[in-house]
């Protein structure tokens, strides 16, 4: 062979190697062609899908995109989990019920093409059905086929899925197309993976969600409860005013406030604050409420002896009998101790306890008989500023049994207001995080005011503007009472 003829074979072989990394870029911008494709759409079906159909939409979509590439006829599509079973899939037999979809993919996985490149992971290719022992024909099969091309679908090690396209002509897939196919695999790996990522996404999102609607409806019932122990109305006594303001920070809230008549003309008035916020102190704040009023003798028990279950065992919780007798005062005023023996002693794990003050009013005299729990001091307003203030008597109620709570007594002449609040008015904070404080509270108390439910407006107003547009941080209850002057 001369120089010449040595040339000439060189360049045809340079040539020829050209041509096929020309051919090989060509199947890889092919590949990633597809890969842009199906990433462009599945985007696009991520925001109109319904629930639950993005997988769905996104196989038909990606066997759809494959077909076209390979200019098959026909095409199925299993998607496999972590053990191996089918976790989605998409049939050729279009009209197949769910068990004999079941069937033939058993049939296929176990005999056929599919179950041969599921066992070794490699691209099953078949020039002509009649001629390769791997292609097994289905039972009533609708359609000829006599080329096919199976391509494992794998994301590392992992056979994530498994391709089959058909055609009934054989020859009609080569090696050219097993390429571009096999390329096309890896795009399709990571778009199949990418739409299962995003389906139990959004499947844990919809399950968050409805577990939020269904929390949110539990608390908005929580809710309505506790507006049901609070007084629709309060005890107006002639001569007297009584008004009251509740804003809860959250849904439910660990603030409350009553004011109810006892036995003799006398008005039983509370405020009190439940140590932590939520659920929990909702739920005690309801129990502290029951438990004063039905201690104080507001709620009549007929027998003593005949107590329900959970006083029985317990001789000090027993509630008198309504009698002549009756102290309204000081027997009404032992609800204190009774009810803190009663959470110290039965619910003690929970070191759940409240600051608290109780009083109960004589409205004829105008005698007011308290025991303050550690709660804010009340403020006595006179007409000419503030006049008192009433100090805690004993500790938090709940806090450990057997306290003991001191009976106080001031006089509330015409003309005195009572303003009773929880620690959420003074420690209000504005958007740099400032307390409202007491001595704001001091000064809009001392502007002379001649009606109770004037006095908390202003208040409540002034509140609003300190708070501003900050979370509320926690629940703001005021109970005022006012003698005519």
């Amino acid at each position: 062979m001369n120089d010449r003829d040595k040339s000439k074979e060189q360049l045809l072989e340079e040539l020829e190697s050209l041509r096929l990394e020309v051919a090989e870029l060509r199947t890889v911008e092919a590949a990633f062609n597809v890969q842009s494709e199906l990433l462009e759409n599945l985007v696009t079906m991520a925001r109109s899908s319904a629930e639950g159909q993005l997988l769905k939409a996104t196989l038909k979509n990606t066997l759809d995109v494959a077909t076209r590439l390979s200019e098959a006829e026909r095409g199925s599509l299993f998607l496999l989990d972590s053990n191996g079973a089918i976790a989605a899939s998409l049939l050729t037999r279009k009209n197949a019920t769910a068990e004999e979809s079941s069937q033939l993919i058993g049939i296929v996985l176990d005999k056929g093409l599919a179950g041969w490149v599921s066992r070794h992971r490699q691209v099953g290719l078949i020039a002509d059905t009649e001629q390769d022992d791997r292609w097994l024909t289905l039972p009533n099969q609708p359609y000829e086929v006599r080329s096919a091309l199976t391509i494992p679908i794998l994301r590392g090690q992992v056979l994530q899925g498994i391709l089959t396209l058909l055609h009934s002509q054989p020859g009609h897939f080569g090696t050219k197309e097993a390429l571009l196919m096999k390329a096309t695999a890896e795009q399709i790996a990571l778009v199949l993976e990418n739409a299962e990522l995003y389906t139990k996404l959004d499947e844990s999102h919809s399950a968050l969600t409805k577990t939020k609607e269904a929390l949110q409806n539990e608390l908005e019932k929580g809710k309505q409860i506790q507006r049901e122990f609070l007084p629709d109305s309060l005890v107006q006594p002639p001569g007297w005013e009584i008004a009251a303001c509740f804003y809860p920070a959250r849904e439910v809230a660990g603030d409350f406030y009553d004011a109810f008549e006892l036995p003799g003309g006398y008005v039983g008035l509370v405020i009190a604050d439940v140590c932590d916020k939520g659920v929990g102190a909702a739920l005690f704040m309801a129990l502290f409420r029951s438990l004063i009023r039905l201690f104080s003798g507001q709620i009549s028990l007929l027998e003593s002896d005949n107590l329900p279950e959970y006083l029985s065992g317990a001789p000090e919780y027993v509630v008198k009998l309504h009698s002549p007798n009756y102290s309204a005062e000081i027997d009404a005023l032992r609800a204190v101790e009774l009810t803190n023996n009663y959470i110290a002693q039965t619910h003690w794990q929970m070191g759940m306890f409240a600051t608290m003050f109780f009083g109960v009013l004589n409205p004829a005299t105008g005698l007011l008989t308290y025991v303050n729990g550690g709660h804010e001091p009340p403020i006595i307003i006179g007409l000419s500023g503030v006049k008192k203030r009433l100090q805690p008597t004993g500790p938090a109620v709940g806090m450990m049994p057997k306290m003991k709570f001191k009976t106080q007594q001031v006089q509330l002449e015409p003309g005195d207001t009572l303003i009773t609040y929880t620690d959420g008015v003074p420690e209000a904070r504005n958007p740099e995080g400032k307390f409202f404080t007491e001595a704001k509270l001091l000064y809009l108390v001392e502007q002379h005011c001649s009606c109770a439910n004037d006095l908390l407006g202003s208040i409540e107003m002034s509140l609003r503007e300190h708070i501003a547009d900050t979370a509320q941080f926690d629940d703001i209850t005021m109970l005022a009472v006012r003698r005519a002057e």
